[in-house]
C-alpha cells in the first residue's frame, strides 16, 4: 500500500507540474525598492514570462528586518506560485529574532545568483590608511571609534563583527535605518568606519570623500583591484561575500524547481546580465538547487556561531 501510494504521490506531482504554470507568480522581495536584491527580482521578472507564459510579479515587502516579507513567503501555498528573494541576512535571522518560519525547513532553495564583497571604508580625516592602522588605533582607542551599519543583522553589521571578534577590537556599534543615511554620516565623520556593499560606497571614494581600506572577499574586486584584502592586510582567513539568491516555498513539487532553475540559470548567465551586474559590483554566481541549499547550510552555521561569540542581540 505505501509503495502504491508513492506512485501515486509521484504521478499526482507531476501531472500538477505539467500543467503548471497556469496563472501569474509573485515573487517577494523582503527589501525595499532599489537595492540589488529588487534588482535581481525585476531581471528575472521581466525575463522568466517570455518562456514561463505567465507574468511574474514583483512584490516588496520590506518591514521587521525582512522578517515580514520571509514570514510572508515561508506561509505561502507550495504550488510553485511564490518566490522569495533572499540575501545574506537571511542566514543569521533566526539566530537573532523569534521567527515563525525556519530557513532551513520552510524554504526551497532554486539558485545562487550572485555574489558581492563589503568594501571597509573610513572617513577621510582618521589617521589610518590600512587595515593595520585601523587596528592599532582602534586598541589603543577602546570604544572611541565608531562604526555605521544599514541594522542589525545586516551584511555590513555581521562583517564589522566578524573583523572585532578576529581582531579583538572593541569598536562601537551604530546601527541606521538603510545604507544611505549610515554614509551620509560617515561623510559627516559622525562616524568612523564601516563595511558596505562596494557600488554604495565606491562612487565616495573615487571622489575622494571617503578612504577605502580593505575588501571583505577573500580575492581582490575587479570594481577596485587596487584595494586590498582583509586577508591579505594582516586578518587571515577573513572572508565575507554578500550573496543574493532565490528560493520557493518547501514542499513545491521538484519537476517545478527543477524548471524555475534552468529558467533562472539561462537568464543569470547570458552575456547581457552577466555584463550588466558586472557593472553594478556583483558576480553572477548561478548552480543548482543542491548547491545552494548547501550553501544555505553553511552560511547559517557560520552566522549563528557569529552571533553567538559577538553577543549581537537584536534592536
Amino acid at each position: 500500500m505505501k509503495a502504491l501510494a508513492a506512485v501515486l504521490l509521484l504521478a499526482t506531482s507531476a501531472a500538477w507540474a505539467q500543467a503548471w504554470p497556469g496563472r501569474p507568480l509573485r515573487y517577494i522581495v523582503p527589501f525595499p525598492p532599489g537595492a540589488f536584491n529588487d534588482t535581481l527580482a525585476r531581471t528575472l521578472a521581466a525575463e522568466l514570462p517570455k518562456t514561463l507564459g505567465q507574468p511574474v510579479v514583483v512584490e516588496n515587502r520590506p518591514g521587521g528586518n525582512t522578517i515580514i516579507g520571509t514570514e510572508l513567503a515561508a506561509k505561502s501555498p507550495a504550488d510553485g506560485y511564490t518566490l522569495f528573494g533572499a540575501a545574506l541576512p537571511f542566514s543569521v535571522v533566526q539566530s537573532l529574532y523569534k521567527t515563525s518560519f525556519d530557513v532551513t525547513k520552510d524554504f526551497a532553495p532554486i539558485t545562487l545568483a550572485g555574489v558581492t564583497p563589503n568594501l571597509l571604508v573610513a572617513n577621510v580625516g582618521m589617521p589610518f590608511n590600512d587595515v593595520k592602522g585601523l587596528i592599532a588605533y582602534a586598541k589603543a582607542n577602546p570604544g572611541a571609534l565608531n562604526y555605521a551599519t544599514a541594522g542589525n543583522g545586516s551584511s555590513n553589521h555581521l562583517s564589522f563583527e566578524l573583523f572585532k571578534l578576529m581582531t579583538g577590537t572593541r569598536i562601537t556599534h551604530v546601527p541606521y535605518k538603510g545604507s544611505a543615511p549610515a554614509v551620509t554620516d560617515m561623510l559627516a565623520g559622525e562616524v568612523q568606519v564601516m563595511f558596505d556593499n562596494t557600488p554604495n560606497v565606491l562612487p565616495q571614494v573615487r571622489a575622494g570623500k571617503l578612504k577605502a581600506l580593505a575588501v571583505s572577499s577573500k580575492t581582490r574586486s575587479s570594481q577596485a583591484p587596487e584595494v586590498p584584502t582583509v586577508d591579505e592586510s594582516g586578518v587571515a582567513g577573513y572572508d565575507v561575500n554578500v550573496w543574493f539568491g532565490v528560493l520557493t516555498v518547501a514542499g513545491t513539487p521538484r519537476e517545478i524547481v527543477q524548471r524555475l532553475n534552468a529558467d533562472m540559470v539561462r537568464i543569470l548567465t547570458s552575456a547581457e546580465v552577466k555584463e550588466r551586474f558586472a557593472k553594478m559590483g556583483v558576480d553572477v554566481v548561478a548552480g543548482t538547487p543542491e548547491q545552494f541549499g548547501q550553501f544555505l547550510k553553511s552560511e547559517v552555521a557560520r552566522w549563528a556561531k557569529v552571533v553567538h561569540d559577538a553577543g549581537i542581540k537584536a534592536d
